[in-house]
């Protein structure tokens, strides 16, 4: 059985429930040893028997999905625990199995409330981090927003609590990146954002810079910074990088992101460089503690020449940050 994985199974799940087609979440909670699908991964179930999404890669799916319908017609929660032989693990592309726990919620009072549900689809729509906590052993789960369960929020990670009992899913907007400047650095910088789950987005009104033939396939915004941004928005889960060299270009776009929750503000340049735009953003009237939020020279300090490894250094810096909060 061939699944494949979703990243709106909250959304499919309401979808469902306002179509009358009576869904079930089934939320991986737990996983040892090598499990096909990680903590968080989810999988949706209509009443019809339809399936959405996956919690194993197909290997426990149809198990899931008996266990689910039984669900739906009583309104109750099941944790339900399998184990991934090492062969069913092969079949989707791992060396070895491991145990998984399952945990499955019909949309309902007793289990996932309707208006939980709607919350949820909400906040994500709204890009708010978000938490859907709820009990392994039953009773109706709620949602908690920022900044509770702040090291799960910065480091994206679902999971069970110390106490055993309580499951927090996170719901982390998806992460971007607005990078100022169609240079060379942001022809590397950009595709490696990409794999490492950033969406990315160019900004430069120089039109020979950001053109498609430069960057095929890419979101170029051939405005000014300021009003790109101002209409684009940043926030905690945005990263923001300078790779312009041009205070005209730089400056506005700073002034934005120094007002904003943006996680990661870059700035490329020398440190005499960057000596001079932080004596400017104080005369604009910056605090110190403002002007501190900003990496620059950006990158970590790892010797990089090329401009693929200048790009390799930035990234590094912004993923350090986004994980270590510095």
């Amino acid at each position: 059985m061939k699944i494949k994985p979703i990243e709106s199974a909250p959304e499919q799940a309401l979808d469902w429930y306002e179509a009358g087609r009576k869904p079930a979440l089934a939320t991986v909670v737990e996983t040892w040893g090598s499990a096909p699908r990680r903590v968080g991964a989810q999988l949706v179930i209509a009443a019809d028997g339809e399936m959405q999404g996956s919690v194993s890669g197909g290997c426990v799916e149809g198990a899931v999905m008996i266990e689910a319908l039984e669900a739906l017609e009583d309104g109750k929660s099941r944790l339900l625990e399998f184990g991934v032989s090492d062969d069913d693990a092969f079949a989707v592309g791992l060396a070895c199995g491991g145990t998984i726990r399952v945990l499955v919620e019909p949309v309902g009072p007793d289990a996932m409330p309707p208006d939980v549900l709607k919350n949820l689809v909400a906040h994500r729509a709204a890009r708010t981090p978000v938490a859907y906590v709820t009990g392994l052993t039953g009773g109706a789960g709620h949602l908690a927003l920022a900044p509770g369960y702040a090291d799960r929020f910065r480091m994206d990670r679902s999971g069970v609590e110390e106490d055993g009992e309580t499951f927090v899913a996170i719901h982390n907007p998806p992460l971007r990146l607005a990078v100022v400047g169609a240079v060379h650095i942001a022809q590397a910088l950009v595709p490696m954002a990409r794999i490492a789950g950033f969406d990315p987005v160019l900004i430069d009104p120089r039109g020979a810079f950001g053109s498609q033939a430069r960057f095929p396939g890419e979101t170029i915004l051939e405005d000014w910074p300021d009003e790109a941004l101002a209409a684009y928005g940043l926030d905690t889960r945005t990263a923001l990088v300078l790779l312009t060299h041009d205070p005209k270009l730089d400056d506005p776009a700073l002034h934005q992101a120094l007002a904003s929750d943006c996680f990661y503000i870059g700035a490329l340049g020398s440190k005499r460089t960057h000596a001079k735009r932080v004596e400017r953003l104080t005369q604009d009237g910056f605090t110190a503690e403002q002007i501190a939020r900003i990496h620059g020279p950006v990158g970590l300090d790892i010797g990089a020449a090329s401009p693929s490894e200048i790009a390799v250094s930035i990234l590094a810096e912004m993923l350090r940050v986004l994980r270590q909060g510095a």
